[in-house]
């Protein structure tokens, strides 16, 4: 199997969803299409397009700079925490130093957190609790506050 997909997390859960992918090339659009497909029920006012472009650009930094001795996979979640959506994109590879690049006008490549930085509301790295690495970032106001949604990561 080259990817699972979980659409029904617990009601208890502010996990809205999560898949997991092999580091592959065909990847990417998987995400984007699942991201897309399993966010919709929730209805966030945020851009859908712009989380969309952020997971492309996690997801395939993930999969170009992760390694691992053994075979390892790509895991996208995303949450609501309070009115922001919160997605991660977790790298069970060996940790990495993740930082934003500052590449020449004709680089071909290294825009990728470039992109995050400045759409997102914030975003960090660090350490995956599945080992390796995990990037996230927070885009605001994807839900209003009096909304009554369920449990929220705080």
């Amino acid at each position: 199997m080259a990817y699972t997909i979980d659409r029904f997390p617990s009601a208890d859960s502010p996990r809205l969803g999560a898949m997991t992918l092999h580091p592959v090339a065909e990847s990417v659009p998987r995400a984007r299409r699942w991201f897309r497909k399993f966010i919709a029920p929730y209805n966030p006012a945020c851009s859908i397009d712009d989380c969309v472009l952020m997971i492309s650009e996690l997801v395939t930094n993930a999969i170009l700079y992760g390694r691992a001795d053994e075979t390892w996979t790509v895991r996208v979640a995303w949450y609501r925490v309070e009115t922001s959506l919160r997605i991660e994109v977790h790298n069970p590879g060996f940790p990495a130093s993740v930082r934003m690049r500052q590449p020449e006008a004709n680089d071909a490549h290294g825009r990728g957190l470039l992109l995050v930085d400045s759409i997102a509301e914030s975003w960090h790295s660090g350490p995956s609790r599945f080992g390796g690495t995990v990037v996230s970032f927070d885009v605001a106001d994807a839900w209003p506050s009096e909304e009554g949604a369920g449990p929220v990561l705080s």
